[in-house]
């Protein structure tokens, strides 16, 4: 064997059609070379760095054997695809990864030839790769289709729909298991890999073959005995029988840091033209870089680092971030209270469950990526006198709409949920951004609606959602960090439907339902400046709407702005619609509302990421001043 050269690898392949040209014993090299580049990059971007540690050498493979991106390799969720980014043109860029003007986090259709379907959500490479199969076949075009997805989403129902669907099919589909977490895999040696070779052979699937065909010929018991025999003694060599029988031809588990093992079966499946194929790959997170082997979450996400000792960059803010605030109030809460219990879907951390779970471990559940089952688990428990709180991501909500409304708002079940990512969320992009939870839940009849302004009006929501038993509710907040006020110990229950002034004025009215409040008295302040008073009020809650709130700002103020972290169709439209039917827009009475734009935002700081979308303080200023005709000033202010 040749030995690896010493020139560096990387700086010789731009695209994967120069990764094909390269001698096979180079590979290794070539892996060991972008796992570095990965870490260096990520190190100063920040992002998710375990999961993409771990498939640099499947992505090197499948790169090597296909011909991307003529043939479509579709990563599930993306966030294990900065090393494939790295290796499909975007390595001159990869240090703008997650900023603003730069590189998403994830897989994006607009971005690269090389991403041929765009994910942040998980669970959806196996649909979308059998729509590309399927359009292949019906344009009778030749190419192949390799959906990776890992055993997290797997735990989704979404993915076994898909393959259920490809398996009766017969679509010809790859499908690649990335096995970083499960306990279903044997040992990874040398017979495991001989094995998976073997199986997905040519000459082993054509015996196949020919032993069904002349098995067809032989009476029916015979041949269905055969068949199983066959399957099951593949089976108790390999595994895969679930896999099986879904439709699917299952190879596996092969090691999936092993190129001499990955390259050989990718090239056997390749090559073969019949059926959907699954290739079960077991690799590990955080793969070749020690400070991420060492980590309980292998690395998942992280903030900048120092490349050699792994010590991540902290926030200098002393302020607590609304997570914590929000799985320290449900301790003391569960503490006064033995109903409460806590549901997230894969997300304790990120929703502050983990902290709940620390306390009360028997009271906590994480069912997985699988959001749908999550919120009907929740309205079982709220059925049978529990008080379920159920964490999960705005975001992430929008895929269990269908359960939110026919299991718990149409039969008035008491699940309180709790939405993190609420609003534009910076880095992560609009696939994360927390941006129509107030419309599309806004819209179902008996759901109380509420929004903090700070962590500790978080607290009092909390305490809110725990009284109600008689009805849904759910309360939205950022994430990130709070104001860094003084918190009590427990929270206080809040008057349903009931806001609160902040600033008294005479002439302009904002009405803030959310965080955007201390924009909201920047603001005032400002318009101060202009000679212009304004009232600040709190709305605390979009359902109930608080109506002599809005009736006294209607007929005191000249003008109303409501303001809001949510898209058109939300708090603004139930305000309007109110003063509407009140008859309290035919005085002649400004209203502007102020929403996220009708457009998705890129990623960037949040603070940019605002600007942009016309919701801080110069924002509303000029707003202001623009309806009052004054467009000079409001020119100035916006600038």
């Amino acid at each position: 064997m040749r030995q690896p050269t010493s020139t560096p690898m990387l700086d010789r392949v731009v695209e994967p059609k120069d990764l094909r040209e390269l001698d096979r014993s180079d590979l290794r090299q070539f892996a060991d070379e972008l796992r570095k580049e990965t870490i260096d990059a990520v190190s100063v971007t920040g992002g998710h760095l375990g999961a993409g540690l771990g498939v640099v050498e499947l992505t090197v493979a499948l790169h090597y054997v296909f011909n991307t991106p003529d043939d479509k390799v579709i990563w599930d969720v993306g966030h294990q695809a900065y090393p494939h980014k790295i290796l499909t043109g975007r390595r001159s860029r990869i240090r703008t990864l997650r900023q603003g003007g730069g590189l998403s986090g994830f897989t994006k259709r607009a971005e690269s030839e090389y991403d041929p379907f765009g994910a942040a959500h998980s669970s959806t490479s196996i649909s979308a790769g059998l729509g590309f199969a399927v359009a292949r076949d019906l344009k009778k075009e030749n190419r192949n289709v390799i959906a990776v997805i890992g055993d997290g989403a797997m735990s989704a129902g979404m993915a076994y729909e898909a393959m259920n669907n490809a398996g009766a099919q017969k679509a010809r589909l790859i499908v690649i298991l990335n096995d970083n977490d499960m306990s279903i895999a044997p040992p990874v040696g040398a017979m495991s890999a001989y094995l998976a070779r073997l199986v997905s052979s040519r000459s082993y699937r054509e015996l196949r073959e020919l032993g069904k065909r002349i098995a067809h010929w032989l009476p029916k018991p015979v041949e269905v005995t055969a068949k199983r025999a066959e399957e099951y003694a593949r089976g108790i060599a390999m595994g895969g029988t679930l896999f099986e029988e879904l439709g699917f031809y299952y190879v596996g588990p092969i090691d999936g840091h092993n190129l001499d093992h990955l390259i050989p079966v990718l090239e056997n499946v390749r090559d073969t033209k019949n059926g959907p194929i699954l290739i079960h790959v077991v690799t590990k997170k955080g793969k070749g870089y020690a400070p991420a082997e060492a980590s309980a979450d292998k690395y998942h996400g992280v903030s900048k680092f120092n490349v050699l000792t792994g010590e991540q960059k902290k926030s200098n803010s002393k302020a607590p971030s609304y997570q914590k605030v929000f799985g320290e109030a449900l301790v003391e809460e569960a503490k006064k209270d033995d109903r409460i219990v806590a549901i997230t879907a894969a997300m304790p951390s990120g929703t502050g469950v983990d902290i709940f779970q620390k306390s009360f471990p028997a009271r906590t559940f994480d069912v997985g990526i699988a959001e749908q089952h999550a919120v009907t688990f929740a309205a079982g428990m709220a059925a049978d006198g529990m008080k379920p709180f159920c964490a999960i991501y705005s975001t992430f909500l929008q895929r269990a709409y269908d359960q939110v409304v026919h299991d718990v708002a149409i039969q008035k079940l008491p699940v309180r949920f709790a939405m993190d990512r609420a609003g534009l969320v910076g880095a992560d992009g609009p696939t994360h951004a927390g941006s129509f939870d107030i419309g599309y839940l806004g819209a179902l009849p008996g759901f109380v609606l509420m929004a903090p302004s700070d962590e500790v009006e978080l607290m009092h929501m909390i305490a809110t959602a725990v009284q109600i038993d008689d009805r849904p509710s759910a309360l939205r907040y950022p994430r990130g960090e709070g104001l860094g006020i003084e918190r009590p110990r427990i929270g206080t229950p809040l008057e349903i439907g009931k806001g609160r002034i902040m600033r008294e004025g005479n002439s302009i009215a904002i009405l803030s339902y959310g965080t955007r409040l201390a924009e909201g008295l920047i603001a005032a302040e400002k318009l101060a400046g202009y000679g212009l008073s304004a009232t600040v009020a709190d709305a605390r809650f979009a359902k109930p709407l608080d109506e002599d709130l809005v009736r006294r700002l209607a007929r005191e103020h000249e003008m109303l702005i409501t303001l809001e972290e949510g898209a058109m169709g939300g708090f603004g439209a139930f305000v309007m619609q109110f003063l509407a039917l009140e008859g309290l827009l035919d005085g002649g009475l400004k209203i502007r509302p102020l929403t996220l734009p009708d457009r998705f935002i890129d990623q960037d700081a949040p603070e940019k990421m605002y600007e942009a979308a016309g919701l801080d303080a110069k924002a509303i200023v000029a707003t202001v001043l623009n309806a009052l005709g004054r467009e000079h000033e409001a020119a100035v202010a916006q600038a």
